[in-house]
């Protein structure tokens, strides 16, 4: 896939998700700080995120599905992900 990055490069991929299951899970990017604003705000509960379709999906509170995964909101609007070790 060309989404796929390697993580000595500053580019992150248009879509990446926290969940190992996820296609789109790339253990080796997450090792690294990776920081997601979502319109304009810094998020810490992002569980996924897409750049060009421009949302995130959040964790919602505490709650849990029936398999005990943690229950995600999609949340639109812009999102600018970045590495917080090369942030100034």
């Amino acid at each position: 896939m060309s989404e796929k990055t390697s993580p000595g490069s500053g580019d992150l991929p248009d879509r990446l998700s926290t969940d190992p299951r996820s296609p789109y899970y790339n253990a080796d990017l997450l090792a690294r700080d990776i920081g997601i604003r979502f319109k304009g705000v810094e998020k810490t509960n992002v569980e996924e995120y897409c750049v060009s379709e421009g949302w995130v999906r959040v964790t919602a509170g505490n709650a849990k599905d029936r398999h005990g995964n943690p229950l995600t909101i999609k949340v639109s609007g812009s999102v600018e992900p970045y590495f917080r070790d090369s942030e100034n």
